[in-house]
């Protein structure tokens, strides 16, 4: 009667151990499942202050901006965990008020707009923005004066009475296009001003609604190319007098020239240019801002539209006349 009593005890404790080391293996599941969830995965959202989802403003779906921006939005998704998607926008002056107001996190941007908007004037008299700062730069933005082979224009002295598209009011095509027309001795009254966006210009210029057009981006620019496939275009160039003329009134400009070949020209076109820089909000989290910037500086090769060779992390503050996110300026210290 002892034995039988004494080996259901031990059998007792046996179920009792089995027990205890089942809920011992149950806890440190689940503490391992919390960590994987809440660890510190570096391509976590929840390693980024909790951003989960990111806009990129870019441009009209014709310019440069909004092919880059699809392929920077993939990138930061991939390398960051935070879903980024590009997002069609009315350009420079636009997206600084956008990032601004909140609707965007980051936003491709002239480097004379961002100038004009942090400091307050221009487009931006009197409502100085200082809640966005910069990424980094891109490259050079021609600002391309657009017409047909055969229209007869030539210089800016020809566009006098022209119809001609120099974007909506406030963007940063519209204030290339007025001061190219200052230093050529014109101003908006001596033509017939439009205020359309790259598609509309150069539909406009193939069916005679408009004589020329105004496009400040990096060629070679989508809505150019689809007119020169159906109709020549003309570049008017920007001679070198009148280049270093507005260079010294505007020093933001920089001398450029379009290569032979481009939209079928038959030979180089001097021009000037502005810079492209992407901008930020300036209350994004450090560590997130530094991992966007190294998702798209370390994977430049994946860039595969023309400009991508200008996109390097050694230029990377090349132009920038504003604030530098600390999260950004952290990368480029790292790659001197």
């Amino acid at each position: 009667m002892f034995k039988s009593k004494n080996r259901l005890f031990l059998m007792l404790i046996s179920v009792l151990i089995l027990v205890l080391a089942a809920c011992g293996t149950d806890d440190e599941t689940a503490s391992t499942d919390d960590e994987s969830t809440n660890g510190s995965d570096t391509n976590s959202a929840l390693d980024f202050g909790n951003v989960k989802l990111m806009s990129v403003l870019t441009g009209g779906t014709q310019g440069t901006y909004y092919p880059l921006g699809g392929t920077f939005a993939d990138l930061i998704t991939s390398e960051t965990g935070v879903k980024t998607t590009a997002e069609v926008s009315q350009a420079s002056a636009a997206n600084m008020t956008a990032l601004a107001e909140g609707n965007g996190e980051v936003a491709f941007v002239q480097t004379d707009i961002a100038y004009y908007a942090t400091n307050g004037t221009m487009m931006f008299d009197g409502k100085a923005i200082d809640s966005v700062v910069a990424l980094g730069a891109l490259y050079p933005e021609t600002v391309q004066l657009v017409t047909l082979a055969d229209s007869g224009i030539k210089s800016f002295a020809d566009l006098k009475g022209k119809k001609v598209s120099v974007g909506a009011p406030g963007s940063g095509t519209y204030a290339n296009a007025e001061q190219l027309l200052e230093i050529h001795g014109l101003t908006m009254d001596d033509i017939k001003a439009q205020n359309l966006d790259f598609g509309e210009s150069t539909d406009g210029i193939q069916s005679g609604q408009i004589d020329a057009a105004f496009i400040t981006a990096g060629y070679p620019t989508g809505a150019v190319e689809a007119l020169n496939a159906t109709n020549g275009v003309y570049i008017v160039p920007v001679e070198a007098d009148k280049a270093k003329e507005l260079i010294e009134k505007y020093p933001y400009y920089a001398v450029d020239n379009i290569p032979s070949g481009t939209y079928g020209l038959e030979a180089d076109v001097p021009a000037v240019s502005v810079g492209a820089m992407l901008a930020v909000k300036k209350d994004l989290p450090d560590d997130l801002v530094y991992a966007m910037t190294k998702a798209i500086y370390d994977n430049t090769d994946k860039i595969g539209h023309a400009k991508g060779s200008f996109i390097k992390a050694e230029t990377g503050l090349d132009g920038i006349g504003i604030e530098v996110h600390p999260g950004a300026q952290r990368y480029f210290d790292e790659v001197k």
